[in-house]
């Protein structure tokens, strides 16, 4: 047994330690943050609530009163004057509710994080080396609610509608706290892990380019296009490919979405190689996650594509884009992890 290998073994905890437990329980809320994030951008409505409190926002509005004065700030915005005009009270109440579930569940987060952060400190919980981790997450989640307001003003300028730039960068923020609570957790469960390697690591990038060029197809509604696959139109790509110049990828909502179609498939052939590594090497059952969440991701992103994204195969393929990503981070834990302990 190496040196490398004893101290792995040391660091091991169970999935019901209290840590483990609440870093997991974490990732899961912020899973559902991530669907309801869905909803509310499929739904049309993130521009709903046109204020920001982040210390009092959390009650609705209870009063006929109150629901007035929101709906009044409301008509007030770009969105309900240039797209929603003639919209009543009762409409409305169903876009808030989306925006406004949102909203709290990214304080609830904040809640379950930074509350039992505070006690496992006060009790010494916390495992060695790892407090400035602990720490940094409890930062990127703050930065996360200022990002996600950061967006909600790019649509309440005079066109009313989200930067797709923002959203992509409010999604990446999100799926990187997903993928840092539960890295941190395996590390606690299985032991710390090193660099996968090149192969696996270079998937995981592509994997993640391929998240946000997704944002992109979603900011720029460019799911409504090519309702067709796997042609767009007479050819496999599409006749305004290339109109935007250099910002072509990032403004041209055909680009975008032949983008994330080639780049899904590119996805589709790495995480197949990666599943032949994982059987090779045993960790079979990462290697099948991997390969389960791919097929389904593949099979709902053509579905939502041929169906001109309903809410429901929408909201299904961005979960699909979080639970592909985890099933992939659990792979490179455990391959990391046997690099390790092969030193």
């Amino acid at each position: 047994m190496t040196i490398a290998a004893t101290s792995t073994e040391r660091m091991m905890r169970p999935l019901t330690d209290p840590v483990v437990a609440w870093l997991l329980g974490v990732a899961g809320l912020v899973f559902c943050m991530i669907v309801v994030g869905g909803i509310t951008r499929l739904t049309g409505s993130g521009l709903s609530m046109v204020e920001w409190r982040p210390l009092m926002g959390i009650l609705p509005p209870l009063s006929d009163g109150e629901w007035q004065r929101v709906f009044t700030l409301y008509q007030q915005s770009p969105e309900y004057i240039h797209v929603n005009s003639g919209m009543g009270i009762d409409e409305f109440k169903t876009i808030f509710f989306w925006e406004y579930v949102h909203r709290v569940l990214g304080r609830v987060i904040g809640l379950a994080y930074g509350l039992p952060l505070l006690v496992f400190l006060a009790l010494g919980r916390i495992p060695q080396g790892f407090g400035l981790r602990f720490m940094l997450l409890l930062v990127l989640g703050g930065m996360q609610g200022v990002i996600g307001w950061w967006m909600v003003k790019s649509g309440l300028a005079e066109d009313p509608a989200v930067s797709q730039y923002r959203l992509a960068v409010h999604l990446s923020m999100a799926l990187i706290i997903l993928s840092a609570l539960l890295w941190t957790a395996l590390d606690l469960v299985n032991g710390r892990a090193r660099f996968p390697g090149a192969h696996p690591a270079g998937i995981a990038g592509a994997l993640g380019v391929t998240i946000v060029a997704g944002a992109f197809v979603a900011g720029m509604d460019a799911g409504l296009l090519y309702n067709e696959y796997p042609l767009m139109g007479d050819g496999l790509v599409p006749d305004e490919y290339g109109l935007e110049g250099w910002a072509d990828p990032f403004e041209n909502p055909a680009s975008a979405q032949f983008h994330h179609r080639l780049l899904a498939l590119l996805v589709v052939v790495g995480v197949i190689s990666l599943w032949w590594r994982a059987i090779n090497s045993g960790l079979a059952m990462r290697g099948y996650a991997m390969l389960t969440a791919v097929g389904l991701q593949f099979v709902l992103g053509v579905a939502t594509l041929l169906y001109a994204v309903p809410v429901s195969l929408g909201t299904m393929h961005q979960g699909g884009a979080a639970l592909l990503l985890a099933s992939v981070v659990w792979y490179l834990h455990g391959a990391g992890v046997k690099r390790l302990t092969a030193i």
